[in-house]
Formats: structure tokens, C-alpha cells, sequence
């Protein structure tokens, strides 16, 4: 992870926390992190937190970068205003605004405690004690600080030895900080896939284990959001395996098929062999039930987006889905296939029809899901620079050819565009055939 013990220091005075050096990092660097900085007063004012910090150290890419201050929200907005910086009131009431930079937005939040919280929300008061606002994050590698302009880093609750030994485990009491909100054990299972895997704490395991069942007192849309982003994960599965374990998937789903590790596990491998990108959507796919309406029912519960949703719809195949009829129209080939009721059909002959149904990405992503392996490799090479062929016929064609006008016409259209389709998209010459041959026997 990184030689960061090089400067490692015991505790240092009556601050009670482990001291070290943040190695340096190019984001460091960036001029408007460092305006930011002194509009706030600079050093002892303002600290780098959480995910920056944990990063930098395990020589991970840092995205965002987040400060915390002492400073109450409306002075930290007049101080960045003063000083010329574009800032958002984001969340001022919970103490976060948001500074608008060259380098992407950062955001500021002033040091808080909780007072009270029901199990999704807590209710904050402004505080001036860096331990306190630290031991309000859940896990001890999200609790690192440093300061901005010394890179010293404070670590109030042991994160540096559990990042070291790959372990999340949360500040104080698990029982507690689960009571606390119930989205950290979806939190805990998201950072177990990216950190965790080298040793698991029993305790924290345990505690989200028994505690699975109040993940069905939050919102959906909660749930949903953190399933994505475990999901999103390079390598979940050993996350998954233990969710799996645990029956979490109970309270998220209400049911899950049997094979869902073993899915998911051929999924990934193939990802990885084909070189191609992570996708959440497509690994979701291995979660759901093999029912394709129960799937639609369980992420249209979970409040997806409608764009989500038909996502997901699309990546179902076709012989299993009824909602997928209806976007697949009356292709015959695709016909065929879902009259099998079996993914063994599945291969190349069927990719085109897909690509052109559903579009590109849905069509691979079936293939990665559910095409045979001997097959796996055409499939995704009938995909290499797709794009989708405009059907050369409209409705006044027919007409033209001595169709009636009304309803026959556009029953007729559909019936060449999927004779065009079955044979692989020819051109006008060859739909001109299809088409006059569907007039004469009309």
C-alpha cells in the first residue's frame, strides 16, 4: 500500500493522535485547492478529509478532495466570496457549501457532533473539536485528516494500522453506528469490496449480519444508490459472497436465485478476459430473479430511474422477459428465440437482431451474461464498430406499390423491416423485393 510508515510517529500531545506525513501528490498542488486553503486561514483552520487522505496513502487516483474547517458555514462563504472564489450553499444547514473551481467542485463543512438520530438521519450542532467530528464518520480509514499545508495527518481511532491491514471496521461500537443510520452496512459491504477483502472484522461482520433486516426501514432510492456503487466495484465479489452469506439480499430484494455467486463470478471473469469496463447495470443482472417480470417488479421497487429501469429491461433476455416483447416488436428470430425458453440458442445469429432491437451496449452486455462460451467471442465481435442501419422504407413506398392506406400499412412496414432484419439488414434493392412480395399477399 504504499511506504507512507516511513514517517510514521507515535502520538503527539495533548491531541492524543498518531501522527505522520501525507506523501505527496499532484493534487496537492492544484492552485485553487491552495486559495481555497488560505482564504480559510490556513494552517490549523482547515484539514483535508476522508477519502483524500485514505487514498493518497494507498496510492490510489483522488477524484474529489474534501475539506473540514471550524469555521461556521457563513463565514467560510464570506471568506471564499471575499477572496474571489465562486461558493454554493449545497447543504448549509448541515454545514456544507460548495467552492466552484477550475479543478472541479470541493466541498467545505464545518466541524459537527450528533445529538440525536433515528436510523436515517442525524440531527448535528456546529462544533470547534476535530476528535468529535472525526467520530462521526463510520468506518476508522474514513476518519484520517492531514493538514494541508504540513501533511501531517491526525488518526484518532487506529485507521492507519486497519489500512494497513486492509480491515474496515467501524469507530467505536458497530452496533451502534449501524443504529445510528442503516445504510452503513450497505456502506460496510461497498468498502469491504474495495478495502476489506485482506482481513475481515469479525465484529463488524457479525453486527451487519444481524442488523440486515432495518435496511428495509430506509428509502429505496437509498439502497439502490449503494447497491450501484458496491456494484460499480472493480472485483465485488468477495463482497457479494459475504452479503450472500448474511441474507442481506433479503431485505433489498425479497428473494434471490440460488446461483447468484456462481453468475456473477462468470461474469466478471469474462469482463476481465475481454478487457472490458465494469458496468453495474450489467452485473446487477446476475442478482435478480430469472423471472425477467419479478426483475422488472424488484428495481422498479427499488425506485430506479426510468432510464435505469429500461436498462435493465434491455440487458434481460429475451426469452425470458415479456416487458422485452414489446421493445423487440415482432422480430422473428428474437421470436424464436424466447419460444425456446433457453439461453443455449443464444449466439451470434441473434446479436444483430438485439444490437438493432436494443442497441449496441444491451446486446453485448446479453452476450457477456448469457451467450455460451464457445460462442462468447463471435458475439462480441459482431459488436465491433456497430452502428444501426436505417431501415430504407417508409410507409408511402407501400403506398406507392398499391397498398390501401390505413392500418395494413404499418402491419405491412413491420413485417419487411423484420424480414430485413432476419436476413441481415440488405440494402434498398433487396427491400424493394421483400417489400413488393408482402403487398401481393396482402
Amino acid at each position: 500500500m504504499g511506504n507512507y510508515r516511513r514517517d510514521y510517529r507515535k502520538p503527539v500531545g495533548a491531541v492524543g493522535a498518531e501522527l505522520m506525513k501525507l506523501p505527496e501528490a499532484n493534487w496537492h498542488r492544484r492552485k485553487s485547492l491552495k486559495a481555497i486553503v488560505n482564504a480559510l486561514g490556513g494552517a490549523g483552520k482547515v484539514r483535508y478529509v476522508g477519502g483524500a487522505v485514505r487514498d493518497t496513502l494507498l496510492e490510489l487516483p483522488v477524484n474529489d478532495v474534501d475539506l473540514a474547517t471550524a469555521l461556521k458555514p457563513d463565514e467560510v462563504m464570506a471568506r471564499l466570496q471575499k477572496a474571489g472564489i465562486k461558493v454554493i450553499p449545497t447543504g448549509i444547514d448541515h454545514g456544507t457549501v460548495t467552492a466552484v473551481t477550475d479543478d472541479g467542485p470541493i466541498e467545505i463543512t464545518t466541524l459537527r457532533k450528533d445529538v440525536s438520530t433515528d436510523g436515517r438521519r442525524a440531527t448535528v450542532v456546529f462544533s470547534d473539536n476535530w476528535k468529535e467530528d472525526a467520530a462521526r464518520r463510520d468506518f476508522t480509514i474514513n476518519a484520517l485528516s492531514a493538514d494541508p499545508e504540513t501533511l501531517e495527518i491526525f488518526d484518532y481511532f487506529g485507521g492507519l494500522e486497519d489500512l494497513e491491514k486492509r480491515r474496515v471496521r467501524f469507530i467505536g461500537s458497530a452496533e451502534a453506528r449501524i443504529a445510528e443510520d442503516h445504510l452503513r452496512i450497505m456502506r460496510y459491504f461497498r468498502f469491504l469490496a474495495r478495502f476489506g477483502q485482506d482481513a475481515v472484522d469479525d465484529g463488524t461482520y457479525a453486527a451487519c449480519k444481524a442488523a440486515a433486516a432495518s435496511l428495509q426501514l430506509l428509502s429505496r432510492e437509498r439502497v439502490a444508490d449503494e447497491l450501484i456503487k458496491l456494484l460499480s466495484v472493480d472485483d465485488p465479489r468477495f463482497a457479494i459472497g459475504k452479503m450472500l452469506d448474511a441474507e442481506t439480499f433479503r431485505h433489498i430484494f425479497g428473494e434471490i436465485d440460488g446461483d447468484t455467486a456462481g453468475l456473477l463470478n462468470e461474469l466478471i471473469e469474462r469482463e476481465q478476459a475481454y478487457g472490458i469496463a465494469p458496468s453495474a447495470i450489467r452485473r446487477l443482472i446476475t442478482l435478480l430473479p430469472k423471472d425477467a417480470d419479478k426483475a422488472a417488479e424488484i428495481v422498479t421497487g427499488l425506485k430506479f430511474s426510468k432510464k435505469m429501469r429500461r436498462a435493465v429491461v434491455d440487458r434481460l433476455p429475451p426469452f425470458r422477459s415479456s416487458r422485452a416483447k414489446s421493445r423487440d416488436g415482432n422480430d422473428r428470430k428474437v421470436s424464436r428465440l424466447r419460444s425456446t425458453r433457453t439461453e443455449a440458442i443464444m449466439d451470434t445469429d441473434l446479436i444483430p437482431a438485439l444490437a438493432y432491437h436494443r442497441g449496441a451496449d444491451a446486446a453485448r452486455d446479453i452476450a457477456l451474461l448469457f451467450a455460451p462460451d464457445e460462442e462468447l467471442a463471435a458475439c462480441l465481435a459482431k459488436l465491433e464498430g456497430w452502428k444501426k442501419p436505417v431501415f430504407p422504407l417508409k410507409g408511402g413506398d407501400l403506398i406507392a406499390m398499391g397498398l390501401k392506406p390505413g392500418p395494413i400499412v404499418a402491419q405491412t412496414l413491420a413485417k419487411v423491416e423484420n424480414a430485413w432484419i432476419e436476413e441481415g439488414f440488405p440494402g434498398a434493392e433487396r427491400v424493394s423485393e421483400l417489400a413488393k412480395t408482402a403487398v401481393r399477399r396482402t
